[in-house]
């Protein structure tokens, strides 16, 4: 009897063992490589929910029930989308990635999936837009990732009794995990199989079956079985990504990390109180305005300036930016929104290179600003000049050629010693960011 307790007890610390090692395979760590340079992508939240025009969350808000929600299938019809312009929109942005929302909360998907009679082809629009989405990535040679929602408010199999979300949406059915699993699973496999190559899964959902954020426990109260839809993941698309915004500590199969309204080692938002990775790639998420999606009395627009700092700073603390747009439920982009993605493109074709393809983490991030850093180049990004007119460094140890403005080429004064450097600053071109170009010899 104790043999047979002791091989039990060795199976399954073996099995443990194999859940919690990872070891990412050669196009993985290329995939990160290629992540960490493009800099900034855009997140698209867009669906059955726009209609409502009242944000992603609205049936969890408003605790809309489930017979009376999918009624929405009858008036989504987004006769005005055109994935060939969303697509220039984000590269004209500057952008070199797309994540679009495949499947949210509300468990609607937008593509043709053979899983579910709830999805945007049984709409009166009937087209397969993600198909049309990715074709025109492809095309013009946009990365495109997929959100895809762990977390359902509109299924009776998914473990809603456990949940902290969804509860008043009329489910009195027993929960079955197993089934949910497997849904998921065979919609994964459809996303990858039928859309060509896809660069990212961007996972949410997971915090819907723990303690809110900040609790000292944050156990789920399901077993996921992230093993197996990992393995999954990267058994049918080696190189694709898979990042989970579960506001903690990056899961072993995991690739990138990702914070939700914050850049890394902030928290203003409450949801980031975990630690940045110091070994895998970093995204913050932000949105253009307040909301997620569509939101028709949300006028919270932030301007490019803001843009241009958001995405200066995750730069500068080693992040992308995935700013989010909520298209109108027609396929419209709000023109707000268009005229300050393009403001901010403007910038990035001027300044781009102190951006694309650098990293950050040169120095903590300073009252002035960030440095990102590529090659024997270091960019301090001075976001707030000090009234001094002269940037102290402490601890700047690198041996320098020279230093001048990136605008004008303009050569500063500094003064290096073992212990600082002291660089005195000419006047900026604009007041968006003061770029000063270091040159390493």
């Amino acid at each position: 009897m104790k043999r047979l307790l002791l091989m039990f007890a060795l199976v399954v610390c073996l099995q443990s063992f194999g859940q919690n090692t990872y070891v990412a395979s050669a196009e993985i760590l290329r995939a990160r490589q290629e992540f960490q340079n493009m800099k900034y992508g855009m997140f698209i939240h867009w669906g059955a929910s726009s209609v409502l025009g009242d944000g992603e969350w609205v049936m969890n808000n408003r605790n809309i029930k489930v017979v009376d929600y999918k009624r929405l299938i009858n008036f989504f019809n987004p006769v005005h989308f055109d994935a060939k312009k969303w697509v220039s929109l984000a590269k004209a942005a500057g952008m070199k990635y797309i994540t679009f929302v495949s499947r949210h909360h509300d468990s609607f998907s937008n593509w043709d999936t053979k899983q579910s009679d709830w999805k945007i082809t049984n709409t009166p629009y009937e087209k397969d837009v993600l198909k049309m989405l990715s074709d025109e990535c492809h095309l013009q040679g946009i990365k495109l990732g997929l959100y895809y929602s762990t977390l359902d408010w509109f299924r009776d199999d998914y473990p809603w009794e456990t949940g902290r979300t969804g509860k008043g949406t009329g489910r009195t059915g027993k929960s079955n995990y197993e089934s949910y699993l497997n849904f998921m699973k065979a919609q994964l496999t459809e996303l990858l199989t039928n859309y060509g190559p896809i660069a990212t899964i961007w996972f949410d959902g997971h915090w819907d079956q723990t303690n809110p954020e900040g609790h000292g426990d944050r156990t789920s109260r399901i077993d996921w079985k992230y093993d197996e839809i990992y393995s999954l993941i990267h058994s049918l698309q080696p190189s694709c990504m898979i990042g989970n915004n579960h506001h903690l500590t990056p899961l072993p199969g995991e690739d990138f990390q990702m914070f939700e309204r914050d850049l890394p080692g902030e928290n203003k938002s409450g949801l980031s109180f975990q630690k940045a990775s110091e070994s895998l790639p970093l995204e913050t998420c932000e949105t253009i305005n307040g909301s997620w999606g569509f939101n028709i009395t949300d006028h919270k627009y932030k301007s490019a300036k803001q843009i241009i700092h958001y995405l200066v700073n995750a730069a500068g603390r080693n992040a992308n930016l995935l700013l989010n747009i909520g298209p109108m439920p027609d396929g419209t982009v709000q023109p707000e929104f268009v005229d300050t993605l393009l403001e901010a493109g403007k910038w990035l074709q001027q300044y781009g290179e102190t951006i694309y393809g650098t990293r950050g983490d040169l120095m903590p991030p300073q009252n002035w600003g960030v440095a990102t850093a590529r090659g024997d180049r270091i960019y301090l990004h001075v976001l707030k000049a000090p009234e001094s007119g002269i940037l102290q460094l402490a601890g700047f140890d690198y041996k320098l050629k020279k230093i001048q403005d990136f605008s004008t080429k303009q050569r500063l004064k500094y003064k290096q010693d073992k212990k600082s450097l002291a660089i005195h600053l000419g006047t900026p071109v604009n007041d968006t960011d003061y770029i000063i170009e270091l040159v390493k010899k």
